[in-house]
């Protein structure tokens, strides 16, 4: 299995609320993803991101094509690109157990 993480930093005046439902939406669209899994930050500091996206996925080939195709790639992907700041964003991709 397969644990792909990202951290969202939003563009000034845009919602992490409403983008988190963005996410939220690929659950059971996005075929690859066994599961999603979004939290918004309520602390707020100035180390903080605003939004988290964490997805799992069943093996490497199904992180690819998560990236490449379906739902994420042509619907959910463009709306954080045009909503959160890109350069401020990170992702972590990992293994895990069964």
């Amino acid at each position: 299995m397969i644990r792909h993480i990202v951290c969202f930093k939003m563009k000034e005046g845009c919602s992490a609320e409403e983008a988190a439902q963005m996410l939220l939406s690929m659950q059971g669209r996005e075929e690859t993803a066994v599961s999603v899994e979004v939290g918004v930050d309520f602390l707020r500091s100035p180390r903080s991101y605003d939004l988290i996206l964490q997805v799992t996925l069943k093996d490497k080939d199904a992180l690819e094509r998560y990236q490449k195709d379906g739902y994420h790639a042509h619907t959910v992907k463009p709306y954080m690109h045009a909503h959160t700041q890109t350069e401020r964003s990170v992702a972590v991709d990992y293994e895990i157990g069964d």
